[in-house]
């Protein structure tokens, strides 16, 4: 069982402590990266950030993720079906 650890990460100019059991550098990536997004989504707005501006930015960070999910699946399947036309070439040359 993995220790759990605690981070102190700064998002928006607020303190959010962490637990989990990833790295801390790791950890304070990813409260960059949410940060960066928060600020992307609230630029130019002199209000709070507030639950709307935090829902958007997550929903960009899913936009993100399942394109990059979608990406990886076809680039597989094509992977895979290069795969098999190698094998089915290798089968039929050492057939002969």
């Amino acid at each position: 069982m993995e220790d759990t650890k605690s981070t102190t990460v700064e998002i928006m100019g607020r303190e959010f402590r962490i637990r989990g059991t990833a790295d801390e550098q790791y950890v304070r990536e990813i409260a960059r990266y949410v940060d960066t997004k928060l600020r992307e989504v609230s630029q130019g707005s002199s209000v709070p950030v507030s639950d709307r501006v935090m829902v958007l930015a997550a929903l960009n960070i899913a936009d993100e993720l399942f394109q990059l999910r979608r990406a990886s699946s076809e680039e597989m399947a094509t992977i895979a079906k290069k795969a098999e036309s190698l094998l089915t070439m290798l089968d039929e040359n050492m057939s002969v």
